[in-house]
């Protein structure tokens, strides 16, 4: 039987430790790496309410994008929400793993799947990082191309294909062709969207300044939130468990979403 370990081991294969930035907090951050596995939750965030998913359905493991433990804690209680997934978790015999920035960064990883989703073609690095061990390059921002059409006509199509509520954005004054992706909170990253040529860059957690610094620069900057730029790698990580661990019942948290509402 496969065990916690077991799982740590391939997440390795798709996003190796060493492409995390090194602020991250990665891997096996609750429970124990020799536990058995029959049952993964996979979800973006590890929330209370995934963390009592997961024990409803009697999984053992909790596999996220965001990390459950990341500024350093100086107690673990049930006064706090970190205290009290932790406190679950321990209790339900659950381990808790995550490949944040490394997922990012790594080829198939959260951005490559943003661009993809997005339908963007000839997808690039623009700023690689470094290489894997086959030789491909890794690093935050991909590019990618669209046929040439209006800012309204590309806003609609971000909005039907990430299923967000609704967007933020300046208009660069361009036409949308040539596309920056980053998921989560790469709004500071608009001016190596520029450098790269593009006339267009969706992203999550833009700053008021950033919007504005980027439409003069001829930039349209799309906000299109943290939750939805990011969402998208959770059904792609579960279909790659689920094909290398057809032994293991993998499952994607049929309660997650985003906790910021529209009014």
């Amino acid at each position: 039987m496969n065990c916690v370990n077991d799982i740590i081991m391939f997440l390795e294969t798709l996003a190796p430790r060493n492409m995390a930035e090194n602020w991250d907090n990665v891997g096996l951050l609750c429970g124990s790496a020799g536990t058995p596995v029959t049952k993964i939750l996979v979800a973006l965030d590890p929330f209370p309410s995934v963390c009592q998913e997961a024990a409803q359905l009697g999984a053992e493991l909790v596999v996220t994008h965001h990390p459950l433990i990341f500024s350093p804690l100086k107690s673990i209680t049930d006064e706090s929400s970190v205290g009290r997934c932790i406190h679950t978790l321990l209790k339900n015999g659950i381990s808790a793993v995550n490949a944040h920035t490394n997922l990012d960064m790594a080829p198939g990883g959260v951005n490559d799947v943003l661009a993809q989703t997005l339908g963007l073609e000839d997808i690039s690095i623009p700023f690689p990082f470094g290489q894997d061990e086959s030789g491909q390059p890794y690093g935050l921002l991909r590019v990618g191309t669209v046929p040439s059409q209006p800012v309204d006509a590309f806003l609609s199509q971000v909005k039907d294909r990430l299923v967000c509520p609704g967007l933020r954005y300046t208009d660069g004054g361009k036409p949308v062709h040539r596309v920056a992706v980053g998921g989560g909170a790469c709004g500071s990253e608009w001016l190596q969207a520029v450098e790269a040529g593009c006339d267009t860059f969706v992203t999550a957690d833009v700053k008021y300044n950033q919007f504005w610094d980027a439409q003069q620069a001829g930039l349209t900057l799309i906000d299109a939130g943290h939750f939805y730029t990011e969402n998208p790698i959770v059904s792609v990580l579960a279909e790659k468990l689920q094909s290398v661990f057809p032994e293991i019942q993998v499952i994607t948290s049929k309660i997650h979403c985003d906790c910021m509402k529209f009014f």
